[in-house]
């Protein structure tokens, strides 16, 4: 994959989009980028950035939101046995996870696609993520399911949030995410 920058249009907020940047790094790749929704019901701002290794695991994470409720910050970082800390401290509850879900942005599912991207059309996998909650930026272990549905297309599923479809891209980025976004650019 070369350098990529995409956008998305949130199909479930009345005003939303993302831009996100996605690059080829020594010994792995940097996903960053800005997810804005102002609606009626929703006014925020997340910026997040996201470190993963050339297997497509998470290696450390950057959040950031402004809501009503102000502005918060996080960093994630995890060591190669896969134990996480979150600002600075051991975050056992999380350790053993492989991908983190930036619930702001359609760009963190390309990490389990790409890593799973061997997987025939019926097969599925399951594995934990650090699941992050946009505004608050609280992390939660959650076990996500992707089940191939056919070249581009992904099942995306966890027990807390239900079950999504996935259209992607030769690069694995989202193009159409059932229920959350669209793409518009790149």
């Amino acid at each position: 994959m070369r350098t990529r920058v995409v956008a998305w249009r949130r199909t479930d907020e009345d005003a939303g989009h993302s831009l996100a940047r996605v690059e080829r790094r020594a010994g792995g790749w940097l996903f960053h980028g800005t997810e804005v929704l102002a609606g009626p019901q929703t006014l925020l701002a997340c910026s997040f950035r996201v470190e993963a290794d050339d297997g497509w695991a998470t290696r450390a994470v950057e959040a950031s939101a402004v809501s009503a409720e102000g502005e918060r910050r996080l960093l994630l970082t995890v060591d190669a046995d896969r134990r996480w800390s979150r600002d600075g401290e051991p975050a056992p509850g999380l350790d053993g996870c492989v991908d983190v879900d930036v619930a702001a942005t359609p760009l963190t599912n390309t990490l389990p696609i790409r890593r799973l991207a061997s997987l025939a059309v019926g097969e599925e996998a399951t594995t934990p993520v650090a699941w992050v909650d946009v505004p608050a930026l609280g992390v939660t272990r959650i076990d996500q399911t992707y089940r191939r549905l056919g070249p581009r297309r992904w099942r995306y599923s966890d027990d807390a949030h239900g079950a999504f479809e996935l259209t992607v891209d030769d690069d694995g980025l989202v193009v159409d995410y059932t229920g959350m976004a669209t793409r518009i650019a790149g």
